[in-house]
């Protein structure tokens, strides 16, 4: 399994395309046809031109999701193949939305995305006002692109790729639609990062990965800085009907309360709800596996789980030589994300691109889940353009045809998690040589060194009683496992050498720190790979 085209030209292309907004004035909606305007000026816009109206709402919406899911999948034709083929990423980058068109949703502006050759099926997009329904009508004139670019020959009925959301001012987005189910937004230190999907299907399998799509978007104002956005999605395994709640707040980052109402045409083996797709390239545990000069690359750098019992888990994350999915079973779970913990500039080096202020997202139910798993993909990658980390909650009962599932959950886009932490988190993950330095390296032995800082840690001594709690797989052997403060910090460091012989394979490791049998940390999690050991054997 290779990371798909889908998040890696996301990553590619949005990159250039958010940062195209400006602050304009902007006028009334328009709904009649528009002027032409004189040959060799720009026309005026007005905002854009809106069709007729029709009832909706989301049970409409529901309704509609039961029954496509009724009927054979028919994929959205793709119009103009050979046109959108020379829109490439060099010539999709130039076509500009004019802000004058932006839709406006309240205090919300909204803008539309060109379609091209990595987006080649276009998406319906409607103004929700009173209860109906008005389609945004497609116009060549929303958009500025040279005179010689290949979209001129695209017909007047194309249609857009997707959308985004700016902020009053319209100097920056903050939230984007665009490709598959694939959203994204900006966090509380306004840097894209991660994505969200509407769900995810057969990740990590040995049969291909599904894609379903949302295929129309309801855009309505809510009130309070609300806007409201109602999506369809179908695939030839599902269809479904998503109504998400969004909220920008400057300085926090972005919530969104979702609700999805899925309907499934097929079976699934494995089901992704509330999936979280990452990059993770390489950070301080593993940095022997790149040459790049930055110290770390990675949009994420752990998995983060708050379980049904309030236990709190820290995985980091690993880049291994093959596929690996990893499984935490559990009901009712409270929460589980993918986080960047670690916002050290200088531990990045990166001043383009400022992994330090990518977002976390936390996923938290508002409904029951019941019982099931947090699922964890980890796919190889030699490169940071590719999108190799993907984490879902899996339902313990896989989906049949014919079935109908309800959830709901409430995404936070932040610079840390919205979760009470009493106990020290882990902040570093490191391995390397087993032994002690200046005598012979033992073989088959390596050293692991994991950093905790928290207010459970405050103020404690070496008199203090704090013991280190290490455990192994079976035929895993754990060498003189000890605990000190590090000089300097608030942090106290766990170390230890495991021992696993020739032909051992994954091992998982599971640790935390106590004082009279009471725990001081979350738990933390590694989880250390064949190749990593034989690489420092």
């Amino acid at each position: 399994m290779v990371p798909t085209v889908c998040p890696t030209a996301y990553r590619l292309l949005t990159s250039v395309l958010f940062a195209a907004a400006t602050s304009v004035a902007l006028a009334p909606l328009a709904s009649a046809d528009r002027v032409p305007a004189p040959p060799g000026t720009t026309p005026a816009l007005s905002g854009p031109v809106l069709a007729a109206p029709a009832a909706f709402s989301y049970d409409v919406l529901a309704a509609r999701a039961a029954a496509l899911a009724a009927q054979p999948y028919v994929p959205t034709p793709v119009h103009q193949a050979d046109v959108l083929e020379k829109i490439d990423y060099d010539e999709h980058w130039k076509i500009r939305f004019r802000p004058e068109a932006s839709l406006m949703l309240g205090g919300t502006p909204a803008q539309f995305f060109h379609l091209g050759t990595y987006f080649r099926q276009p998406v319906k997009i409607f103004l929700v006002e009173d209860g109906a329904a008005r389609e945004v009508v497609y116009n060549t004139d929303y958009f500025d692109m040279p005179e010689d670019s290949p979209a001129h020959a695209l017909k007047p009925d194309a249609g857009f790729a997707g959308f985004r959301l700016m902020r009053p001012d319209m100097k920056s987005d903050w939230i984007s639609f665009l490709g598959a189910a694939y959203f994204r937004s900006d966090g509380a230190l306004k840097q894209y990062g991660l994505s969200a999907r509407g769900i995810a299907l057969n990740t990590g399998m040995s049969v291909p990965e599904e894609f379903p799509r949302f295929t129309e978007f309801y855009l309505e104002p809510a009130g309070d800085g609300r806007t409201v956005v109602n999506a369809l999605m179908d695939g030839p395994s599902v269809a479904g009907a998503y109504r998400m709640v969004l909220r920008d707040r400057p300085g926090q980052g972005q919530v969104m309360d979702i609700t999805a109402k899925l309907f499934f045409r097929a079976p699934v083996e494995r089901l992704g709800i509330a999936p979280l797709t990452s990059m993770f390239w390489y950070s301080e545990s593993n940095r022997f596996q790149s040459a790049d000069w930055r110290p770390e690359v990675h949009d994420t750098d752990g998995l983060m789980i708050e379980t049904g019992s309030g236990e709190h888990i820290w995985r980091p994350l690993n880049n291994p030589d093959r596929v690996v999915t990893s499984s935490y079973f559990d009901r009712d779970i409270k929460g589980f994300g993918l986080i960047q913990r670690d916002r050290d500039f200088d531990n990045y080096q990166d001043d383009g691109v400022f992994y330090d202020k990518r977002p976390a997202v936390w996923v938290e139910p508002t409904s029951p889940w019941g019982a099931g798993a947090v699922q964890l993909i980890e796919i190889p990658t030699d490169d940071e353009i590719f999108d190799n980390i993907v984490a879902f909650w899996n339902p313990e009962t896989a989906p049949q045809a014919g079935d109908e599932m309800d959830f709901s959950y409430r995404l936070h886009w932040t610079a840390t998690p919205p979760v009470e932490m009493k106990l020290a988190h882990t902040v570093a993950t490191r391995i390397g040589n087993g032994g002690v330095p200046g005598q012979p390296r033992p073989e088959n032995q390596i050293k692991v060194v994991v950093d905790f800082e928290g207010p459970a840690l405050d103020g404690l001594t070496r008199k203090d009683g704090i013991l280190p709690e290490v455990s192994a797989p079976e035929g895993v052997e754990l060498i003189n496992p000890y605990v000190l403060p590090v000089v300097g910090t608030d942090r106290w460091r766990m170390v230890f050498d495991l021992k696993a012989p020739p032909g051992t394979g994954t091992v998982d490791l599971r640790a935390y720190l106590a004082r009279d049998g009471k725990p001081l940390t979350e738990t933390w999690l590694g989880q250390i790979h064949p190749d990593q050991i034989d690489r420092l054997r």
